[in-house]
């Protein structure tokens, strides 16, 4: 299983242990549970801070292909790349030969289109689109939702050959 799988998957956990908890009725041990996932996380965000400052941008560089590594800088504002260059890190991560064709910041709704024009077949594949909002997910946790256009479709191609010739006629 991949670091970034494990993040997203940690992420899920945590929400349903939370959820669970919830489920109880104790408000009370709910509201601790919350506040002790938020204590650790300004807790590992500030360690995390500290390593950044003190290594600087260069040897952080090597790191940013990095899913986990990527995804937790990017969970506590400590990324150094904005999220257009992080988006197009994670379509180059995923294999995606999709064009931005807009992201809305507001609602982080990432829209893509085709790199070039397909060939109208519509056979890309469903696990290909999770790979994208997966990779999307670690390198750019803003994207909310990706909506993708399709390519247009290419025109018919005519056959043109020579008129057929008519047999010579027998007198």
């Amino acid at each position: 299983m991949s670091p970034a799988a494990d993040a997203r998957q940690t992420g899920h956990r945590v929400e349903e242990v939370l959820d669970r908890l919830a489920a109880t009725g104790d408000r009370e041990a709910c509201a601790a549970a919350e506040e002790l996932v938020r204590v650790l996380m300004d807790f590992y965000g500030a360690g995390l801070a500290r390593i950044v400052a003190g290594l600087g941008e260069a040897p952080l560089r090597p790191l940013l292909d990095d899913e986990l590594v990527a995804s937790l800088l990017a969970l506590h504002d400590l990324h150094p790349e904005d999220v257009h260059a992080r988006i197009a890190r994670a379509l180059a991560a995923a294999g995606d030969p999709a064009q931005v064709l807009g992201f809305d910041e507001a609602t982080g709704v990432l829209r893509l289109g085709p790199e070039s024009a397909g060939t109208g077949c519509g056979c890309g594949s469903a696990g290909g689109q999770q790979s994208v909002e997966d990779t999307l997910a670690s390198f750019a946790p803003e994207v909310t939702r990706v909506e993708r256009e399709q390519a247009a479709p290419q025109p018919t191609l005519l056959q043109i050959s020579a008129r057929p010739q008519t047999p010579a006629r027998v007198r």
